[in-house]
């Protein structure tokens, strides 16, 4: 009877960026682990003090001590956290690092390394601490878990982590948020936001990393063009942006909402006319599956994992040729008949993935680890 501990101190009630990303997937797959792992396994999630989670078949462990602080929480990561493992057959370390003292069995995520791809993004201690501890951690567990075959290869390509020890667990959607609503919902979403009838629309941070500065130029090059909706937080370097669009001449066509309450995103998705995601990294890219799933076309970079999400027939350009974002943006502007396609394709492609899917591959990840049989 396996014991596994689960390490979800990133799990947060809070808005803002601890409310997506990594609590996401966790909270998603957690709330389906009960579902996919043999009955006679048993499962403890260590959470904050104030975490509100709740996980059918899961027994939780809230820490005294508040790990809401990022220091906090990496001092408890390390020097508490080693001492409360003893029950355990096995620890899943959910977010690049485990402990460093304890020879505890690990298994250990990885969501991207943009700490190595686009170190310039985090501040220095940062930096370093994903860096060294990261390989650490993935030379030292038992199991890699990947959430994209991208980040995968660069576990192997940046990390040295040998391929045969790496899982991949794609993240799911949740369909009962991220789905076509009625045209009701929309008009009047649409009203209260003052949203034209047709518009592109971006989500997402605003750094160099999501390849803006291509899409605004190839934006600029259009005789005719939809208004463009960049929604997001402001990231590292995010002036240039502003400033590009100031110099383009842009400033009455280009409108920047900032960051979107997680309740409204659907409603964003089902609004727009296309989605269009030109990032050059993403460990996964999120926003490209939920926008399929509102039914609503997509426009992506070749490049990292997006055409995994996008599909083999997705839209997939070349990130930074302008001429080719260009001529697509045209196209999707000018043909009704690609959109309905890319609305069907993309709804069919959504419907690939699942939570319950990426519990599964995690619990198989598990079984690995503890040389148990495959559930």
């Amino acid at each position: 009877m396996p014991h596994v501990g689960i390490n979800a101190h990133l799990l947060s009630g809070q808005s803002g960026f601890r409310s997506a990303g990594i609590h996401g997937y966790l909270w998603h797959t957690l709330s389906q682990m009960a579902n996919e792992a043999p009955p006679d396994w048993r499962f403890t999630v260590m959470c904050g003090r104030d975490s509100a989670a709740d996980f059918t078949g899961l027994q939780l462990r809230r820490s005294q001590m508040d790990t809401r602080n990022p220091l906090r929480r990496i001092l408890w990561e390390q020097l508490a956290q080693p001492f409360k493992t003893g029950p355990f057959d096995l620890l899943h370390a959910t977010a690049f690092v485990g402990p460093l003292l304890g020879m505890k069995p690990m298994v250990v995520t990885v969501y991207d390394l943009s700490f190595l791809r686009f170190p310039q993004l985090l501040s220095p201690a940062r930096r370093r601490y994903l860096q060294l501890l990261t390989r650490h951690s993935c030379h030292r567990a038992r199991r890699v878990i990947a959430i994209s075959q991208s980040t995968a290869s660069d576990l192997a390509d940046l990390l040295d982590v040998p391929p045969e020890r790496i899982d991949i667990a794609l993240p799911g959607v949740d369909v009962d948020r991220f789905r076509p609503l009625k045209q009701a919902a929309i008009d009047c979403f649409r009203q209260r936001k003052g949203l034209p009838e047709r518009f592109w629309l971006f989500i997402g941070t605003l750094e160099p990393r999501k390849n803006l500065l291509t899409l605004l130029g190839a934006y600029a090059s259009l005789p005719a063009r939809l208004p463009l909706v960049i929604a997001g937080g402001q990231g590292w370097d995010y002036a240039e942006t502003y400033a590009t669009v100031e110099r383009l001449g842009l400033s009455d066509e280009v409108h920047f909402p900032g960051f979107l309450p997680a309740d409204e995103l659907a409603l964003w998705y089902n609004c727009a006319e296309v989605f269009v995601y030109p990032s050059l990294y993403e460990g996964f890219g999120m926003p490209v599956l939920e926008a399929m799933a509102c039914g609503t076309p997509v426009i992506v970079a070749d490049a990292s994992s997006l055409p995994e999400v996008a599909g083999v027939d997705g839209t997939c350009l070349p990130p930074m040729d302008v001429d080719a974002w260009a001529d697509a943006l045209q196209h999707s502007l000018l043909s009704e008949n690609w959109r309905d396609q890319e609305r069907r394709r993309g709804l069919q492609r959504a419907g690939d993935f699942s939570w319950r899917a990426t519990a599964g591959r995690t619990i198989r990840s598990y079984a690995c680890a503890l040389n148990q049989p495959m559930p």
